[in-house]
């Protein structure tokens, strides 16, 4: 199991609509992109499951291209991928392998797809030769290549991995091992892939360090070996810049006791995650923060926790103020302009939301009406509703934990921080106890919509928020987890239904009652009342839940309001 960290949940810094289904699609395609020899020439993407149902409306399709073009998760360029591949002479084809046989038919591998989220990666490079990759988006951005070339594989792109194309016969490892190990690269795991004895192979080694030229050189030098292929670590965070936020190598010294030290602050429930707290004296923004600088040292680099969140901030200010001042509609035309009008529908009454509407409020659809909200739940509601905006634009966003619930960590933790007057420092607080409580979730269920629902991104996103406000208020890790539980169980059961596979449609008025539930429940908590049912109990049960919905209700567009009459109605429309 992929050890997760800070980037892995607040993060990949992105360009939406979709963490899973644009960011994750994106790094299998740059993954198969430096497995290959020379330049791609014509790339053959097979759609299975929800990538073929929703792909395009999820922007699948645009970002495969660009991670074929080697584009990271937040270029703007995504936007533009198709023409950017036509620039640069790569043809590109899709399927869509959906049950009744997809595009031509029964498609290649289709009978063997275990995961919703799966593409297959045909590509031709410039020098003739072919590759065949089988790639997984798990959700959060994060994917794994799971095949090459027809032999099972793993490559998370956690570590460095070092991919191998051989003959298979005696001698070939010991050689491969020695050659790294002459360049002083050291060897984290090691697997051989075949499909019989003596036959094709493939050795997969996952490296502490980078893997230079000389290295690679030397390996191919043995007779039995085809060709050799270097992909450098990527995490679900990384962006460009990254390198500035994650920090310069660290000296030898550091990392020496770094598994211990991992060890003793590392979490895997709540209730471990409580006696961390309760053995440290400290909040659970802390007990977080002292795990991700610990991870961190385990790959060998300084964290620079503030660093990475401070970017984080600048992202999230700008996703979920910009489309309130300058209003921008979706990729898929179902929204666009909602957050403006909340916003200038509450600062006539009075409330004030930060909009610089200005003259156009007087013309607003809620003047004359009593004002619903207060100033602090109108903010939050607008903001959540602003993200989802940027998102479904294919602006840039933070996916906390998705880019689907994108605009709930970053509604109520901008919200408390305009009308509390709470300092960056304070959010970084929060955002590491949201941290903490979406790596619970992650790593005991899922936040992926495609396989828990929606429950498993807004509610988790809810959560997070939650636990997050309580730290700012004050309250006590006890009240953070039982807050992160009440948001659970309030919004345990809810599908994932988005209308025309787009995050649009009830994706964004679904991120602003979230937003306002999650303070709901960081109240209840602050006010001492208990649960009956402790935070690990919640997530096992949403886990369960998540695993009995149907295919139908997890980000298919089959089901739910994506399938009733007005929504099929516009899908056949757009479709004519």
């Amino acid at each position: 199991m992929k050890t997760l960290g800070l980037r892995d949940i607040i993060g990949p810094i992105m360009v939406g609509p979709s963490s899973s289904h644009t960011a994750g699609a994106l790094a299998i395609a740059r993954m198969a992109r430096r497995l290959c020899g020379t330049r791609p020439k014509h790339v053959t993407f097979t759609l299975h499951g929800s990538f073929a149902h929703t792909g395009t409306g999820h922007g699948t399709d645009k970002a495969l291209v660009a991670g074929m073009l080697g584009l990271s998760a937040d270029d703007l360029g995504i936007r533009d991928s198709f023409e950017r591949a036509q620039e640069a002479g790569l043809g590109v084809r899709f399927v869509r392998a959906t049950d009744d046989g997809g595009v031509g038919g029964r498609a290649k591998g289709a009978d063997d797809v275990e995961h919703p989220n799966t593409v297959d990666i045909e590509i031709l490079e410039e020098g003739g030769d072919t590759l065949d990759v089988r790639g997984v988006s798990i959700g959060g951005g994060a994917a794994v290549i799971r095949r090459i070339d027809g032999i099972d594989v793993d490559i998370t792109g956690e570590h460095t991995s070092v991919v191998v194309r051989q003959h298979d016969e005696r001698g070939v490892l010991a050689h491969i091992a020695t050659c790294l190990a002459d360049c002083g690269v050291n060897i984290a795991t090691t697997r051989m892939f075949r499909t019989r004895k003596g036959s094709a192979a493939y050795t997969v080694m996952e490296t502490d360090d980078a893997v230079p030229e000389a290295a690679r050189a030397a390996i191919e030098r043995h007779p039995a070996v085809r060709d050799v292929r270097v992909i450098p670590a990527e995490r679900a965070g990384d962006a460009d810049g990254e390198q500035e936020m994650t920090g310069p190598k660290a000296a030898p010294s550091m990392a020496d006791d770094a598994e211990a030290r991992f060890a003793r602050c590392d979490f895997v429930s709540g209730a471990e995650l409580l006696a961390r707290c309760a053995e440290g004296s400290c909040a659970i923004s802390q007990a977080f923060r002292e795990r991700e600088e610990a991870l961190c040292a385990l790959d060998g680099h300084a964290a620079n926790v503030d660093a990475y969140l401070e970017r984080v901030l600048q992202v999230m200010r700008a996703s979920a103020t910009e489309s309130i001042a300058r209003p921008v509609h979706s990729t898929g035309g179902l929204i666009g302009g909602e957050a403006r009008a909340l916003a200038e529908s509450l600062q006539v009454a009075g409330t004030g939301t930060g909009t610089s509407a200005g003259a156009g409020a007087g013309t607003s659809a809620g003047a004359g009406t009593t004002p619903l909200l207060d100033p602090l739940s109108a903010t939050v509601s607008a903001y959540a509703l602003a993200v989802l905006e940027t998102n479904a634009s294919m602006g840039r966003i933070v996916a906390a934990p998705t880019a689907g619930s994108a605009g709930v960590v970053p509604a109520v933790l901008l919200g408390l921080g305009r009308h509390r007057g709470l300092t960056d420092e304070k959010l970084h607080a929060g955002l590491l106890a949201a941290a903490a409580v979406g790596y619970l979730i992650a790593r005991n269920a899922s936040v992926s919509g495609a396989e828990g629902g929606c429950q498993a991104e807004i509610g988790s996103a809810a959560a997070m928020a939650a636990a997050a406000a309580v730290e700012i208020a004050g309250g006590t890790p006890a009240q953070a987890l039982a807050a992160a539980s009440s948001a659970l169980m309030s919004l345990m059961g809810l599908v994932c239904d988005p209308v025309g596979g787009l995050v649009e449609v009830p994706c964004q008025k679904r991120n602003a009652t979230a937003a306002t539930t999650a303070l709901v429940c960081a109240q209840i908590a602050l006010s001492g009342t208990e649960n009956l049912v402790g935070f690990d109990e919640t997530v096992a049960a949403m886990d369960a839940v998540g695993r009995a919905l149907p295919f139908e209700l997890r980000e298919s567009a089959l089901g739910g309001i994506a399938a009733a009459p007005a929504a099929c109605a516009w899908c056949a429309k757009c479709a004519g």
